[in-house]
């Protein structure tokens, strides 16, 4: 009877002892990732679903094809406005007197007066929140002295930004067979509006205005919907269908949704926060490093300092799905030999960002500091050692 106590004490441990450390053998194991559904199918001719920081697309349907872009024409006008005011150029109290060429434009209008004055703010307000044409074409006068000078310098933007598939005629978007852009463009340009001019960008929030005694209320109807919404524009013509660029901030992450095409203002509005729902639900984005942050440090010869810190020239963020954060892996791509002297922000090499074997972020590595040559011996010391390397 002992022996067979001592033979089931002992069979006994074993479980125990797995029982005791199994939540911590749990913890240690890596977590599974949550599957991520396929991005939903808006009913429209294209659409974007973009996160703002990270610029990675979560959803897309013929972002290149070329699209009439409607009243969306007037995030360009507002950039170029923006970017006027910022130099000193114009001010926001400048008083433009109307033409009657902006008097006489069809349309949605803010129903400015022939020969007024009014103010650059209250055109810019009712460009933005009333989508009047009136107030683009007189705006468009003010910075270029006529339409047509303004739509070349929209052009000339639109190359600056990178919009390849993009050409404007007008600065209201009424319907011209060479005025035309594509959802890419679209999301370039409403990426810089945002980042470029954050002072000027809260009036696409505002949900109405009131000029000359009447007012109207911005047609994006996510603003009533959606409080995390806080802009950004509607477009529509016939030829063009229903548009809509939304643009939405949950805890720090920014997405920014282009539906065009839609067959309805309710349609667009609905498809559009589909788009955003998902976006939030489903994926995150956080900072992965900092602008001029030290990334990695490496050995440069023949200075007057041994190490080099290298690091990126704009932070660095990354969207990944929910969860995964943890799973990101970074790879520093650096030359071989860096010989002084060093200029601060020249390349040595690149950050390449993976998740799960997929490359998501790639980011040229540069200096961080100057480095000079070093003295006579330091030169010759390191040209010594370089034999062995």
């Amino acid at each position: 009877m002992q022996i067979c106590a001592e033979h089931d004490r002992a069979s006994t441990l074993p479980f125990l002892a797995l029982m005791l450390f199994l939540p911590a053998l749990l913890l240690a194991l890596p977590a599974l990732a949550a599957p991520i559904p396929a991005p939903p199918q808006a009913a429209a001719r294209a659409y974007a679903l973009q996160d703002f920081h990270s610029g990675r697309l979560l959803a897309q349907k013929n972002i290149h094809e070329r699209m009439e872009p409607a009243s969306l024409t007037k995030l360009m006008t507002a950039y170029i406005v923006f970017s006027e005011l910022e130099s000193g150029a114009i001010t926001l109290s400048d008083q433009v007197r109307v033409s009657e060429a902006a008097w006489r434009m069809g349309g949605s209008r803010m129903f400015i007066e022939v020969d007024k004055l009014v103010s650059v703010e209250d055109l810019l307000k009712g460009m933005i929140i009333q989508s009047g044409n009136d107030a683009s074409v007189a705006l468009a006068e003010h910075v270029a002295g006529s339409e047509d000078a303004f739509a070349s310098l929209m052009n000339s933007y639109a190359g600056k930004l990178g919009m390849t598939g993009t050409h404007f005629v007008n600065s209201t978007g009424m319907p011209d067979p060479e005025h035309y852009t594509t959802v890419n463009d679209l999301a370039i340009l409403t990426r810089a509006l945002i980042a470029d001019f954050p002072q000027y960008y809260k009036w696409y929030s505002q949900r109405e205005f009131t000029f000359n005694g009447i007012t109207q209320n911005n047609r994006n109807k996510l603003l009533w919907r959606d409080k995390s919404v806080d802009g950004v524009k509607t477009g529509h013509t016939k030829s063009a269908g229903f548009c809509l660029i939304a643009s939405a901030q949950r805890n720090g992450m920014r997405l920014i949704s282009i539906v065009l095409g839609a067959k309805s203002e309710n349609a667009r509005a609905q498809e559009s926060q589909k788009l955003l729902n998902y976006g939030f639900r489903f994926y995150e984005t956080r900072r992965l490093h900092g602008a001029n942050e030290t990334v990695t440090t490496v050995r440069i010869w023949k200075g007057e300092v041994e190490q080099l810190p290298l690091g990126l020239t704009e932070d660095l963020f990354v969207t990944v799905p929910r969860g995964q954060f943890g799973q990101i892996e970074t790879r520093h791509n650096v030359a071989a030999l860096i010989m002084a002297p060093a200029g601060r922000g020249r390349q040595y090499g690149s950050l390449v960002v993976s998740l799960g074997g997929e490359e998501i972020a790639l980011r040229p590595l540069v200096a961080l500091r100057d480095v000079a040559e070093g003295s006579l011996w330091q030169r010759l010391s390191d040209e010594a050692l370089l034999l062995f390397e």
